[in-house]
C-alpha cells in the first residue's frame, strides 16, 4: 500500500510595489504633462486646496497665499490647514494619496472645494527641482510643534520637528532648489509670469515677490465677463482688451456664456477673419478659478470655430494630467448647451441688429451655414443674408427663389462657372452648390419654404431652356449634324444645335451625374482586366449620355457647318469637343487625349497644306 503525503500550502508573501521616483518624474515630464511649467501650477493649487480646508475648519482664519522667487530658489506660503508629523509621513511621501482623500482628517466636507484631484501634488515639482523642502504646521493642533521635510530627487526624505519659532502660526511654506538645466523655469520673471496665467482667477488673493521688497498681485478677480461696467460699451471695451491680450485679436463681436446649472461662466469672442471649417479652436478652460487648458478644442461643437471661448467651471472633469476636459456626457452637455448660446446671439442678431448680422456673415457664413445644416428653424431665419453664388449674383436664396420658382444646382464650381452665363442669359436659375454645406442647404430648402423646387441640373433642361434652331435652318445642317454625332458617338456624347447667348462660346459640354458615372465605367473598363472588362461592360446601363451643344449664333459654328469636306468637318467637331470638355474641367480620358491630339494634327496638316496651295496658285498667277 502506498501512502501519499501532502505538501502543506504556503502562505503567499505581502510586499509592496517599489517606486523608482527618478523614473515616475521622467514619466510626468515626458508622458503627462506638456510642460515642465506645470510645476507652478501644482504649488498654486496645493496652496489654495491648503487655504480652502483652513477656512471650512476656521471660517474666520486669515487666508494669505505668497509665491516668491530668488536666489534661484523659488517658495511658497499660505496660511492652510497644515500638516502634522504623522501626516507629512502618510501624505507627502505616499504616492498616490492625498490630504483631501479621507475623512479622518476632516475635509472631506470640503471635497468639491478642491482644485487637485489625483493627489499627484508635489511630486510634479520634480519635474524642474532636485530638492523640495516643506516646513509646515496644522492648524487642527496647533500645539504642536513645526514640521520639515526634505525630498530629494533620488527618492529619499526626512523629517524631523522644528521649533515653535521655524513657524509660529499654522500653514505651509514649500522651497524649490531647482535641478541642472532647469533653473530658466525657476527665474522670477518666468514664475511670475506662469502664475498669472495658470491662477489670475483663484478664489484668493495670491501676492508674488521677486525678492526686491515689492509685492505684486497675481490674481485679478472678478473675471472681466462678471465685473460691473458703466455702460455695454464700456463693457465692450473691457472684453475686446481682455480678447487681445488672450487671443491676440481685436474680436468682431462677443458672446456670453452662461450656464449657473453646469457652473460655467465666460464669454465666446468672434473671429475678426474666416477661418478654416477643419481647424479645431483651443478655447481657454478654468477649473474653479485655476487655468486647466488653453488649448480645449472639445469645449464647444464643432460648428462653432468661428469662435474662440474662455470659461470657468466648477463641475466638469479634468483628465489625469490637469491639462485638458475630460470628454463624458457632462461635457458632451456643457458642449450642446454653449452652442445654443451661439445660436441664440445669432437669432437675436437676425431679429433685431440686422447690420451686425450682416457684418458677421460678410466674415463667417460658413460657420453659420454649417450650423444651419441641421437646424431647419435657424436656416430659414438665417435664410434671407446667408449669400450663395448664383447665376444672378451672389444673392440669398430667398430672393433667388421668389425669381426662379424652379432652382436648378451643379455640383461643382467648375460646372457652374462654364453653364453661369449662358443661364444667366435665358432666365435659368442656377445655384453652385460646389462650396462647402451649400449642397445640404439647398436640399433642406423646400422644408423651409414650401413650393420652392430644387433639382440638380441636367443636360436636358439647360437645352430646353436654349432657343431652338430655325427649321429650315435646321434641315439645312441635317449632313452637318450627322458627321457630327457620327464621330462623336464612340465617346458616349449627343450632338444638339441651339441658339443661345453669348455669342463668343462655340459650343457647350452639358452632363450630369448619370452620365459622369458611365463616363467613369467606360474609363475603368478601358484600364481594367479581361474579367473586369466583362463585369463592367454588363452594368452598362440606360443612362443618359453627355451633349454636346453647338451654338447656331456663333460665326464659327456657321463656317465649319457650311465646309464641304465631311473629314474637315468632322476634324473641327472632335477640335469644338476637346475644347468643350477642357472648359467643363472634366478629365480626359485616355480616348479623349488621343482625339484631341488627332484634331490639333488634323488641323495642323490642313492649314499647312492649304496654305502651300495657295502659296502655289499666287506663284502661277504671277
Amino acid at each position: 500500500m502506498t501512502s501519499t503525503v501532502e505538501a502543506e500550502e504556503t502562505p503567499p508573501e505581502t510586499n509592496s510595489f517599489q517606486v523608482d521616483l527618478r523614473g515616475l518624474v521622467d514619466l510626468l515630464s515626458h508622458h503627462l504633462y506638456s510642460s515642465p511649467r506645470v510645476y507652478v501650477r501644482e504649488l498654486l493649487q496645493n496652496a489654495v486646496d491648503a487655504v480652502t480646508a483652513r477656512r471650512a475648519f476656521d471660517p474666520d482664519a486669515r487666508i494669505r497665499i505668497r509665491l516668491s522667487a530668488e536666489g534661484g530658489r523659488v517658495s511658497i506660503e499660505d496660511s492652510g490647514i497644515g500638516l502634522t508629523s504623522d501626516e507629512v509621513h502618510t501624505l507627502l511621501a505616499t504616492i498616490g494619496r492625498s490630504s483631501k482623500r479621507g475623512g479622518e482628517h476632516g475635509l472631506e466636507s470640503a471635497r468639491r472645494e478642491f482644485l487637485g484631484q489625483f493627489g499627484i501634488g508635489l511630486l510634479a515639482c520634480f519635474v524642474v527641482a532636485r530638492e523640495i523642502r516643506v516646513v509646515t504646521r496644522s492648524a487642527r493642533t496647533p500645539e504642536a510643534a513645526p514640521v520639515e521635510w526634505l525630498a530629494h530627487d533620488d527618492g529619499s526624505y526626512t523629517v524631523r520637528a522644528l521649533p515653535d519659532e521655524a513657524r509660529p502660526e499654522p500653514g505651509t511654506t514649500v522651497w524649490l532648489e531647482p535641478r541642472p538645466g532647469a533653473a530658466e523655469w525657476l527665474e522670477p520673471r518666468r514664475v511670475e509670469e506662469l502664475a498669472r496665467d495658470f491662477g489670475s482667477l483663484l478664489p484668493y488673493d495670491i501676492v508674488f515677490a521677486d525678492g526686491f521688497g515689492a509685492e505684486r498681485p497675481v490674481t485679478d478677480r472678478p473675471a472681466v465677463w462678471d465685473r460691473e461696467h458703466s455702460s455695454p460699451t464700456a463693457r465692450r471695451v473691457a472684453l475686446a482688451g481682455h480678447c487681445a491680450q488672450l487671443f491676440g485679436f481685436t474680436p468682431l463681436d462677443t458672446i456670453d456664456l452662461d450656464l449657473p446649472v453646469a457652473g460655467v461662466r465666460g464669454v465666446a469672442y468672434v473671429l475678426p477673419e474666416p477661418t478654416s471649417p477643419a481647424h479645431r479652436a483651443g478655447h481657454r478652460a478654468y477649473l474653479k478659478g485655476m487655468l486647466l487648458t488653453d488649448r480645449a478644442d472639445n469645449l464647444l461643437p464643432e460648428w462653432a470655430f468661428f469662435v474662440r471661448a474662455v470659461v470657468d467651471t466648477d463641475t466638469l472633469r479634468p483628465t489625469a494630467s490637469r491639462e485638458n476636459l475630460y470628454d463624458d456626457e457632462t461635457l458632451a452637455a456643457v458642449r450642446d448647451a454653449l452652442g445654443g448660446a451661439v445660436r441664440g446671439w445669432l437669432t437675436e442678431l437676425a431679429a433685431g441688429d440686422p447690420r451686425r448680422l450682416a457684418a458677421f456673415l460678410d466674415v463667417h457664413h460658413l460657420g453659420v451655414k454649417s450650423l444651419a445644416r441641421h437646424d431647419p428653424e435657424l436656416f430659414g431665419l438665417m435664410l434671407p443674408w446667408l449669400p450663395f453664388e448664383t447665376s444672378d449674383g451672389q444673392v440669398g436664396l430667398e430672393e433667388f427663389a421668389a425669381a426662379h420658382g424652379r432652382i436648378h444646382f451643379t455640383r461643382t464650381v467648375e460646372e457652374f462657372r462654364q453653364i453661369a452665363p449662358i443661364a444667366a442669359a435665358h432666365g435659368l436659375g442656377v445655384v453652385n452648390a460646389g462650396y462647402t454645406y451649400d449642397a445640404d442647404l439647398l436640399a433642406l430648402l423646400p422644408t423651409v419654404r414650401p413650393g420652392v423646387t430644387v433639382t440638380e441640373l441636367d443636360a436636358g433642361a439647360v437645352t430646353d431652356r436654349l432657343d431652338p434652331v430655325p427649321t429650315e435652318a435646321e434641315l439645312a445642317l441635317t449632313s452637318f449634324l450627322a458627321t457630327a454625332r457620327t464621330r462623336l458617338d464612340p465617346h458616349d456624347c449627343d450632338v444638339a444645335i441651339r441658339a443661345f447667348q453669348p455669342v463668343s462660346v462655340p459650343a457647350l459640354y452639358l452632363d450630369d451625374r448619370q452620365a459622369r458615372h458611365e463616363r467613369d465605367r467606360s474609363t475603368a473598363r478601358e484600364n481594367a482586366d479581361s474579367l473586369w472588362t466583362d463585369i463592367l461592360g454588363s452594368l452598362r446601363g440606360s443612362a443618359p449620355r453627355a451633349r454636346l451643344v453647338l451654338n447656331h449664333n456663333n460665326p464659327l459654328i456657321r463656317r465649319i457647318a457650311a465646309l464641304p469636306d465631311p473629314e474637315l468637318t468632322g476634324t473641327a467637331i472632335e477640335s469644338l469637343y476637346g475644347q468643350a470638355l477642357l472648359m467643363a474641367q472634366r478629365p480626359l480620358r485616355p480616348a479623349d487625349t488621343t482625339l484631341l491630339n488627332r484634331a490639333f494634327l488634323g488641323l495642323l496638316e490642313w492649314a499647312t497644306h492649304s496654305g502651300a496651295a495657295n502659296t502655289a496658285r499666287k506663284e502661277d498667277e504671277k
